[in-house]
């Protein structure tokens, strides 16, 4: 029987990937678990982090729009405004991201080629 080798370096890649998952997951569990208080800075973070985050991934998506040249940015904007438009809405980001995320990809395959 021969093995295959791609197959091995795979099953390694995703053995490897899911174990710092579970210790990423687990950690928290062992620093935090029973009765001892979280840190200030931890809720800090947990509050504010995500914004923070999510502002970061908005600037670096549209650091390359050019509104001189091409479509002028008509897709973002109204690919933003609809995930923003749907947020306030339905108060659902995987709706909002998702739905967004279709309506920009029609919009430079179709709407703005």
């Amino acid at each position: 029987m021969v093995i295959n080798m791609d197959i091995i370096h795979s099953i390694a890649i995703i053995a490897v990937v899911s174990g710092c998952t579970i210790l990423i997951r687990a950690v928290p569990f062992f620093l935090f678990g029973g009765n001892r208080q979280v840190p200030g800075v931890i809720h800090y973070l947990g509050k504010f982090l995500p914004c923070a985050i999510m502002a970061t991934l908005v600037i670096y998506c549209l650091r390359n729009v050019k509104l001189t040249e091409g479509a002028h940015g008509f897709p973002e904007l109204i690919s933003i405004a609809l995930v923003i438009g749907l947020h306030i809405w339905k108060k659902n980001i995987l709706i909002s991201v998702g739905l967004g995320t279709i309506c920009y990809m029609v919009l430079i395959q179709i709407i703005f080629t």
